[in-house]
């Protein structure tokens, strides 16, 4: 490709035509979401102004716990405004902690996955005294949070990717760069396509068919890297979704993907 059709493949906001709208009713939907069950925000975890967790609690003891982490490319959105997709895993009976974590390019993207990872042991360790994270723990996260969740799995039990990114070569080469700033050796080291090895939980992959090519292919080559050496994975293209409407699968307490973390959260339960 050209850099201006690499640009224009990786540009998620000017394929989808009413990206704007959906964010804005994301955060007018999560807001509500905040006000009725704001009990536990801004947990800290960390140092930094955005190392801070959201948890919002079923109302039932002992019960499984999703995890979200939010995209935007690694560079912008916040966890407040997705409060709204917790609204599905909580009906489904799991409670539902929002990572929040620091944007490029105010650091580097390896950060961010130690920021995400540190959010997670953070979980492990600190959540029983909220009544949260006594059991397992499945990992959950769009487009670049898709992206975390393959880098942050070996923390969680299992895991849901929505639309991520999974060979950061073509971003390093786009106009993502000027924010993320990778470079060869980085993109390498933070791929999770390049370091496909036995041993890792099981995951599913979603995407939209109406997604662009290229966030498609993404997640078909990460799921045959992971099957071709034996790992659990799960193939999941969502007909009529784009990069956006996808998450309403999630949100929803009928949504096909809330099912998915539910059965996610049941199969990964320990002995």
């Amino acid at each position: 490709m050209t850099r201006e059709q690499l640009d224009a493949a990786y540009n998620n906001l000017d394929a989808v035509k009413n990206s704007a709208a959906k964010l804005a009713e994301w955060a007018a939907r999560s807001e509500a979401v905040r006000a009725a069950r704001g009990e536990l925000l801004d947990l800290p975890y960390g140092p930094r102004p955005r190392n801070r967790i959201d948890i919002f609690r079923c109302g039932t003891g002992g019960v499984p716990l999703l995890v979200f982490v939010h995209g935007g490319y690694w560079q912008r959105n916040n966890k407040e405004m997705f409060a709204c997709i917790a609204e599905g895993p909580l009906a489904r009976g799991l409670d539902v902690a929002l990572i929040g974590y620091t944007l490029a390019p105010q650091v580097k993207l390896t950060e961010i996955v130690g920021e995400v990872c540190a959010a997670l042991r953070w979980l492990r360790r600190a959540g029983p005294r909220f009544g949260i994270a006594a059991r397992k723990l499945v990992l959950c996260g769009w487009s670049a949070g898709g992206h975390l969740t393959a880098m942050a799995l070996g923390e969680a039990d299992a895991g849901l990717s929505i639309s991520g990114i999974f060979d950061l070569e073509p971003c390093r080469l786009s106009y993502l760069n000027a924010a993320l700033g990778l470079t060869v050796d980085e993109q390498i080291a933070l791929s999770p396509i390049r370091h496909v090895s036995p041993g890792s939980g099981p995951l599913a992959l979603a995407f939209g068919t109406s997604e662009l090519p290229e966030l498609q292919r993404q997640s078909c080559a990460y799921g045959a890297a992971r099957e071709a050496v034996g790992l659990p994975t799960e193939m999941l293209p969502l007909a009529g979704h784009d990069h956006f409407s996808i998450l309403d699968e999630l949100a929803d307490p009928a949504g096909r993907l809330s099912e998915v973390v539910a059965r996610l959260a049941m199969a990964a339960a320990p002995a």
